[in-house]
């Protein structure tokens, strides 16, 4: 099933190249949910309301989604996490690159440990990723993402992937500079996420997943989540060790070789054949009144 949101926050199940909107379950499950729950009570809901989402919408239109606004398939995640160093060519990439990226890296993850991105920062492909900072370099970084599916902590390798609820594709978008990770990376719109979330029971193997990106039609990135240091049960067993994960948790795993600047102007496209395709717009920043 693909899962999405869509206009104002709307739900959607995705079938083919329509959308159909489902959003009396959505405002069901909210309406059922403690305000002060961690994490995203539409995801926590799934495995018990999969069953009448899909009836619902086998009895909902059909909506081109070339007519509808996508946002970020999870509205409320309690955190955002990310990956780095996971990816030895990229690790390669950017040492060779320090003195414009002004940051030396981990060649460790075990070392680096995962680090957090700003809920704020999240945003679907419809709306775009706002340059800030024109005068420096802000780059892409194209990745795999897994939304946790239930609560857990300290998970064994063996039970990991019990936790996933789905996958989607991930712009990691980073502006370079000499300030902390997670600071540089939490600029309004600096973590794109969609089209839509594919759930866990389509991706046959999340540890064996083409993807790349291009930005204008050019390839830039393009690998598999079999070059990843650590694979997709490792990342939860690591993230669990320090941290309780919770349903619609989302978690970037890092990106590969490739990694290079974009421009207002820009469209970046990132596709996975299991996922499907994200595409974003590049765009100057607009101070909000």
């Amino acid at each position: 099933m693909k899962l999405c949101r869509f206009d104002e926050d709307r739900l959607g199940i995705v079938i083919g190249e329509n959308v159909h909107d489902v959003s009396s379950a959505q405002d069901q499950i909210r309406a059922a949910a403690r305000y002060d729950m961690k994490g995203d009570a539409v995801i926590a809901a799934l495995p018990a309301w999969r069953g009448r989402l899909e009836e619902l919408a086998s009895k909902s239109p059909a909506r081109p989604l070339r007519e509808v606004k996508l946002l970020a398939p999870v509205a409320r995640p309690s955190k955002v996490m990310a990956a780095p160093t996971n990816y030895t060519k990229h690790i390669e990439e950017m040492r060779a690159q320090k003195n414009e990226t002004h940051r030396g890296l981990s060649s460790s993850i075990g070392e680096a440990g995962i680090f957090l991105k700003a809920n704020s920062s999240l945003v679907g492909p419809s709306e775009g990723v706002p340059i800030r900072f024109p005068d420096r370099r802000s780059d892409h970084e194209a990745e795999i993402v897994l939304i946790i599916g239930k609560k857990g902590t300290d998970i064994a390798r063996e039970k990991a992937l019990e936790y996933v609820a789905g996958y989607a594709l991930g712009l990691d978008m980073t502006v370079r500079g000499p300030e902390d990770r997670s600071f540089r990376k939490s600029v309004d719109g600096y973590t794109v996420l969609g089209p839509w979330m594919v759930t866990a029971d389509e991706i046959a193997d999340p540890n064996d997943l083409s993807f790349e990106l291009s930005v204008n039609g050019q390839t830039r990135q393009n690998s598999n989540t079999r070059s990843m240091v650590y694979d997709i049960q490792r990342l939860i067993e690591f993230a669990s060790s320090f941290y309780t994960l919770y349903p619609g948790d989302v978690f970037f795993t890092g990106t590969p070789e490739g990694v290079s600047r974009v421009n207002p102007g820009d469209e970046i496209e990132v596709r996975s054949g299991p996922i499907g395709r994200l595409t974003t717009k590049v765009r100057a920043h607009r101070a909000e009144i």
